[in-house]
């Protein structure tokens, strides 16, 4: 135990650094040699060790996306990451949302912009060019035509609300994706692929989206054979039942909207997520980023590094917006993905848009609020190459070199590495998994149980049904064993699922909460009845005394020993005894300076607002 001891404090005072910050580091202006090296040797010195090159809005149109202007300046930055110890991620689109290539995609071929199907009063209008009639009805007819959705470029004048913006490409159409695929990652392969799993380790991209930004008014996704496709994998006729798409509020259309939904969303994983998974494999990298929607759980299996993003002040420090709605349930996504489809990595694109206002503390709180959620890849958005001009104003704030904390920055960006790496390398204890479909987190309980110290999982009923195994009444995926698991918001199981989960049912280890589940036996329409259940089921990893709700805790497992990273999101200061589950002595460690604190084993647990702890537990520490 000696050993792994002092191997892991040599280790957590300087990991490795592949769980080093990877930024964005947005390339927006004229570009020159001097002026990168002196960027990158500066991101050195700062504690910076990868950088994910980011073509934006202000590069001046001799650099267009992908042109040899703009590979020679990525060649520049690889290069140097090689010869210096850096990684290097790409990123696929110029500038986002990706699947276009800057509108190279439609600019081959203009059958390959994004489509989308539209209602239009009957006899209006006739068909254009390349549109099709799919249904009609006594009022309506329903066409699929071109969704007139655009990208945000890279040039001035080509932002998503200006004449010049690059059509978006149509990536539920296999063959357009071919073709994007071909213009970015096989050209980047061409001239970089000496460094592809070695200096460059991955691709990112960014919130696909079949329709793009700002398409034409009440459209839905479609595309060319969308139809056959639906009833292939519905199981019934969707032509007439089309309509119901611009309905609202009754039991059908809502039946409908959720099934052409997961239409939608399967054609995205089938045309575009799986053969770019299976390219980057082709080429020794790990496809990375995210997808549009931070409750996409089941798309992350074709992610080598799944990922999320907090953006917009979507979430903010102390705010109901951290731990209520869809966007509070990203992390924990990224993390499942990584757990339950055995991925080493998962990230998280941050700070995006939070404007220049944003606070170093903000910063940290954010940081910590993702990393004790078990995000082991930070991705700051951004750091800015220029701030001349509206670049300064381009989704800020720059988190980097141009704020007013960067002299101080490598301080903070240790912190996040050492977190980063306990993550990455730790096995995770967690004892309770919400079920999902794989589309939709609950979010709900998932407040309750983070408020109770009570760590959980996301279990999509796919992963359920390939890899869950149950023994003794508990439910095993992989290296997780859940004692209890939750249904929240779901309206009925599927018959595979129940008879999957027969026995832990009966075992009163499957109980739902809030809404009934038929055929699941237990549950709870009460808060406090529920988690005096849960409770009873459940051995508790950690109690504090007194109780306090803004606690968060992660607790993984690193060879012998075990360790907790300790966080208050809460306003108030923490000041409690703590027990843990884990047996053995107690060692506290500094995760702003790498070292062990001078409190020797005690128990006290003392945390101000938005501040952490490591605590390491085992024998004879």
């Amino acid at each position: 135990m000696k050993k792994e001891l002092n191997d892991f404090i040599e280790k957590f005072l300087d990991p490795p650094k592949e769980y080093t910050l990877i930024p964005f580091w947005f390339l927006n202006d004229e570009l020159s040699e001097e002026k990168i090296y002196k960027y990158l040797r500066d991101f050195l010195d700062h504690g910076v060790y990868g950088v994910i090159p980011h073509a934006r809005i202000g590069l001046p149109k001799s650099i267009g996306f992908m042109s040899e202007k703009w590979l020679y300046y990525v060649r520049l930055i690889v290069d140097f990451a090689h010869k210096n110890g850096m990684i290097v991620i790409l990123y696929d689109e110029g500038m986002y949302p990706s699947g276009s290539c800057s509108g190279k995609v439609v600019e081959r071929n203009p059958l390959y912009s994004a489509r989308a199907i539209v209602r239009r009063e009957r006899g209006k209008s006739k068909l254009e060019n390349n549109e099709e009639l799919i249904y009609e009805d006594a009022k309506y007819e329903y066409i699929h035509t071109r969704s007139k959705g655009v990208i945000r470029g890279i040039h001035f004048g080509e932002d998503d609300n200006e004449p010049g913006a690059p059509p978006a490409g149509d990536i539920l159409n296999p063959e357009a994706v071919e073709s994007f695929l071909e213009l970015v990652l096989d050209v980047y392969y061409r001239e970089l692929g000496e460094y592809f799993g070695k200096t460059i380790i991955g691709i990112f991209t960014d919130e696909p989206n079949p329709l793009g930004r700002k398409p034409i008014k009440d459209a839905h996704p479609w595309t060319w054979g969308m139809l056959e496709y639906a009833n292939k994998l519905l199981g019934y006729d969707f032509r007439s039942a089309l309509p119901y798409l611009w309905e609202r509020d009754s039991e059908i259309s809502n039946r409908i909207r959720r099934d052409f939904e997961k239409v939608v969303q399967k054609r995205l994983e089938d045309s575009f997520y799986k053969p770019y998974m299976e390219r980057c494999e082709k080429y020794g990298i790990c496809l990375t980023g995210h997808p549009k929607g931070p409750m996409d759980l089941s798309v992350l299996k074709y992610f080598h590094i799944p990922g999320q993003d907090i953006v917009w002040r979507w979430v903010e420090p102390y705010k109901p917006n951290s731990i209520e709605g869809p966007e509070s349930t990203g992390p924990k996504c990224s993390v499942s993905a990584k757990v339950h489809f055995g991925r080493k990595r998962n990230s998280n694109e941050c700070f995006g848009a939070y404007g220049w206002e944003l606070t170093y503390d903000e910063m940290e709180w954010l940081t910590g609020w993702l990393l004790v959620r078990g995000v082991d890849m930070l991705v700051p958005h951004a750091f800015y190459y220029s701030i001349e001009g509206p670049r300064k104003d381009e989704r800020p704030p720059d988190v980097g070199p141009h704020n007013i904390w960067w002299n101080n920055y490598k301080l903070y960006a240790d912190k996040c590495r050492r977190i980063c790496w306990i993550n990455g390398e730790g096995t995770p204890v967690v004892s309770v998994a919400i079920l999902t479909d794989g589309y939709s987190l609950p979010w709900e309980v998932a407040k309750i149980l983070f408020e109770n110290q009570i760590d959980f999982l996301y279990l999509d009923f796919e992963t359920l049904t390939e890899k869950g195994e149950i023994r003794e009444g508990k439910v095993k995926v992989g290296e997780q064993l859940y004692s209890l698991i939750v249904c929240d918001g779901i309206d009925k199981l599927p018959s595979g699922i129940l008879n999957k989960l027969s026995e832990v049912i009966e075992k009163g280890r499957c109980i739902f909460y809030g809404k009934e589940v038929s055929g699941v036996k237990i549950g709870f329409f009460d808060r406090e009845k529920f988690i005096s259940y849960v409770r009873g089921i459940v051995e508790l990893d950690v109690i504090v005394v007194p109780w306090y709700s803004g606690l968060r805790y992660r607790h993984v497992r690193y060879e012998k020993l075990d360790i907790y990273i300790f966080f208050n999101e809460g306003k108030q200061s923490v000041e409690g005894e703590i027990d843990v589950k884990a047996k053995g002595d107690y060692l506290w460690l500094d995760p702003n300076t790498g070292k062990v604190k001078p409190k020797g084993k005690s128990r006290f647990l003392r945390l101000l607002p938005g501040e952490m702890e490591v605590l390491l537990v085992g024998d004879k520490v």
